[in-house]
């Protein structure tokens, strides 16, 4: 062993690779010194090596775009600091469209890009056929061009990060196999390598396509699993020019690259095959490591490469690579601490763009190390958007043969995936499918998205414009309005704190001012040391020393982590999400319609808004809630898990004679949007903080408790916001034209002032509507006197400025 390794470090960065190399370089750089990095055998023998080396700065969200963004301008710095190669060759990326819903899909990340200055063009088949002559066209309608994309030297950008991690104070040691990662009362205390122990404080698993194996040894979930991926390089082509960009033709799954005269074509086709499928282990000494060939599996696509570039017809093929690539569930980064061991953090999973995130998925993994929170919205890289279940080898390894696929198929909105479905499925679940549900997937639950109308198909037919489902939603939300909607809940996060001390800690962890009377219900935040909101949720007194949170469903492990990481010794939080099943009934008739079902009082006298208490229903004992996340007069019922199925058919039969409809999230979605409700991931995240999200009455500083974030909201409070929280109508409105969603630009006549967070179509109100965030500089009034746009696929809408939410119910006091 060389003893020049250390007895202890305040970080072991495990992993050798380009990430590995990166989160070394950012941790040294921005202040700590004390990291060492363990590589089993060689800098970039994992999948570094043999990876394409693509760099791009658009992703298909806002998050991806900036983290691509900051890697190749990193990239470009880093060069000329440490004085070492990174191989870049930037001539350029183009992405083609052969379908109408790809050319739409190209041209709505065209227009996002324009919110982090990525330049960018659109070239219609013409000009992409002038400029590139080699290149088929004929089915094309048309491509985007990013000038400043290209290609970079995979061993040269991680030898150029591990070199400046090493100037600022990193040691990196090759050939140094962690044999075990220490841990001592739940939290990291050291690795053992080579026979001898490191003590330190943190680990960071660097470690690739084994990061799923490495955490199952030691309990901890990390669902990746790697698929045999492939390219070929072509022999030597005389007519190819060296200043070719790179070529994406996703609807064919390929693309191409030109390498030192030569033409590589990759593919990231629809089925992929889960690779070691017999022991489903990666060996720990695959170093460099290949796969046979597999002609019969990568001819349908060498065929539409020669379609796209004919020359190929008489070249032949000087190399074929298989070898191993790892994916994750949905085709995203596995980031930051794990829920299961303290100081333990993942920065894996990277789904083949290594090379074109691994600047950026660095730097977020040594910021979060060192603030113990992100102040961005990168929950759709944050290893708690997960549950246990996604690591288990029957999930993981179905869900990789259509993931791998996900990175080139079409990113339409709402998608489900096909594979590894019905995880968990409600009591009722064949009676909703009887009724047309057409169902999502929801923190794992299968979740009707909406239902059917009379002799239509319960299917997505997925699209950028008209949705398929609108015509149930226009029934759902109306109906909602008119009569009463059952709308299914149980997803969401439930979970209890019972102690003489949860008053207390509730106080320190929540903004709000926690009501400590039996019933009552508190909406309140919970934030990060600098202010940003970390969670939405409500807080209900169940009894004495007897807490509910109630929190949105695809945050159920980040929000646990986040509580449990706050709470005192001895105080536990149970998760509860499961024990229950939870029915939304909205509406005017709810009331009645509760009225009918229990012999319990619900008039508003004794049932009043945000105050909750038990009831029976038919003998079952319920614990029923006056809220309503649909601007509606309602109750939620939270029914023991068992007696679900049962409840559920009384609802349905006796809601006949109050024309109740079964509802989906869709509406759900919708109404909220119409009464002016935010949307934790959507509206608000870290990101923001509640002065800016107009939630500050979610703030109590009158409470003799300095609850986590107080400090930095103090300092703001009486401060300008920079940007804050907007909502819009188009001024011509049809549903589905255009489709709004998120991450549009907002203009004030020709200037972007903000973007957009959540979108949908008002059948209520007959508009399309939209969130978002502007920046504060023009009051309202002046806003309403303005030309105002919200750009989508390259056009813009005129838009008008809403001062209060569309549905105005009085639902708090009916």
């Amino acid at each position: 062993m060389n003893k020049s390794i250390p007895k202890s470090t305040k970080v072991v960065v495990i992993g050798g690779g380009v990430i590995g190399c990166s989160v070394a370089y950012h941790l040294t750089k921005f202040g700590w010194k004390d990291v060492v990095v363990l590589e089993r055998d060689q800098l970039t023998s994992g999948t570094t090596w043999h990876a394409a080396g693509l760099v791009s700065q658009l992703g298909p969200t806002a998050a991806v775009t900036k983290i691509r963004k900051y890697s190749l301008d990193l990239y470009k710095r880093l060069e000329k600091e440490v004085d070492h190669s990174a191989g870049l060759r930037l001539n350029g990326a183009l992405s083609i469209a052969q379908t109408d819903g790809r050319w739409q899909e190209l041209k709505r990340q065209a227009t996002t890009a324009q919110l982090y200055d990525v330049d960018i063009k659109i070239l219609d088949k013409d000009e992409i056929k002038k400029n590139y002559p080699m290149v088929f066209t004929d089915d094309l309608k048309g491509g985007v061009l990013m000038p400043g994309d290209g290609a970079a030297d995979p061993s040269g950008v991680t030898h150029m990060l591990a070199k400046g991690a090493r100037l600022n104070g990193a040691q990196i040691f090759e050939k140094s196999p962690v044999e075990k990662i220490l841990t001592k009362n739940g939290r990291v205390s050291g690795v053992r390598v080579n026979g001898h122990k490191i003590e330190c404080e943190y680990v960071v698993l660097a470690t690739g396509m084994w990061s799923r194996q490495i955490g199952e040894d030691m309990g901890v979930s990390i669902p990746l699993y790697p698929a045999e991926h492939f390219y070929v390089i072509t022999e030597p082509i005389e007519e190819l020019p060296k200043t070719l960009p790179v070529i994406r033709d996703f609807d064919s799954s390929t693309y191409f690259k030109e390498d030192a005269g030569k033409l590589l074509i990759g593919i990231f086709e629809g089925k992929s095959i889960p690779a070691f499928d017999k022991t489903n282990r990666v060996p720990n000494d695959f170093s460099f490591g290949e796969f046979p060939e597999n002609f019969d599996h990568f001819e349908p696509y060498l065929e539409a490469s020669m379609k796209r570039f004919p020359v190929l017809e008489k070249v032949g093929i000087r190399k074929f690579f298989a070898g191993p690539e790892s994916f994750t569930p949905d085709t995203n980064t596995l980031l930051g601490e794990v829920p299961e061991v303290k100081n333990l953090f993942l920065s894996c999973g990277l789904n083949s763009i290594g090379i074109g995130s691994g600047g950026g998925v660095g730097k977020v993994t040594a910021e979060w190390l060192m603030t113990g929170h992100i102040n961005e919205d990168i929950f759709n890289y944050d290893i708690k958007r997960f549950q246990k279940f996604h690591s288990e080898l029957g999930f993981i390894k179905d869900r990789i043969t259509e993931s791998l696929g996900d990175l080139y198929g079409m990113h339409w909105p709402f998608k489900q995936h096909k594979t590894s479905r019905n995880v968990k499925t409600l009591p009722y679940h064949n009676q909703l499918k009887s009724f047309g549900a057409c169902f999502g997937v929801s923190a794992g639950y299968e979740r009707p998205m909406w239902f059917a109308l009379d002799g239509e198909k319960a299917e997505y037919s997925y699209s950028y414009n008209y949705q398929n489902w609108y015509p149930s939603v226009e029934y759902e939300t109306n109906n909602t309005l008119k009569n009463v909607g059952l709308y299914d809940l149980t997803p969401f996060s439930k979970f209890e704190i019972k102690s003489d001390k949860a008053h207390t800690e509730l106080q320190k962890i929540c903004t709000s001012n926690i009501k400590k009377e039996i019933g009552k219900c508190t909406y309140t935040h919970m934030l990060n040391s600098d202010g940003g909101i970390e969670a939405d949720l409500t807080v209900v007194c169940i009894n004495e020393n007897h807490f509910r949170i109630i929190s949105s469903a695809a945050t159920r492990e980040r929000d646990k982590f986040h509580i449990r990481k706050h709470l005192s010794n001895g105080v536990d939080l149970i998760d509860v999400t499961d024990d229950y099943c939870v029915f939304g009934l909205f509406g005017p008739k709810s009331r009645s319609l509760m009225q009918a079902l229990s012999t319990d009082d619900f008039s508003n006298k004794n049932f009043k808004f945000a105050t909750s208490k038990n009831i029976k229903i038919n003998g079952i004992e319920i614990w029923a809630q006056r809220l309503s996340y649909v601007g509606e007069l309602g109750f939620e019922l939270y029914v023991k898990t068992n007696d679900a199925k049962k409840i559920y058919e009384l609802i349905v039969e006796k809601g006949k004679e109050f024309n109740l409809s079964n509802c989906g999230m869709h509406a759900l979605d919708t109404m909220r949007m119409e009464s002016g409700f935010l949307h934790w991931g959507h509206d608000i995240s870290p990101e923001e903080n509640q002065y800016q999200a107009g939630l500050n009455f979610t703030i109590s500083y009158k409470k003799d408790t300095d609850f986590i974030g107080k400090e930095a909201l103090l300092k703001i409070k009486d401060q300008k916001v920079d940007r804050r929280f907007a909502m819009f109508t188009l001024k011509d409105n049809k549903p589905g034209e255009p489709l709004l969603l998120h991450d549009e630009p907002i203009y004030l006549d020709d200037k972007i002032i903000g973007r957009t967070t959540s979108g949908n179509y008002s059948f209520n109100f007959k508009k399309n509507l939209s969130f978002g965030y502007i920046k504060n500089d023009h009051t309202n009034e002046e806003l309403q006197t303005k030309n105002l746009f919200i750009e989508v696929e390259k056009k813009k809408y005129p838009i008008e400025l809403l001062i209060k939410p569309l549905k105005q119910t009085d639902f708090k006091n009916s």
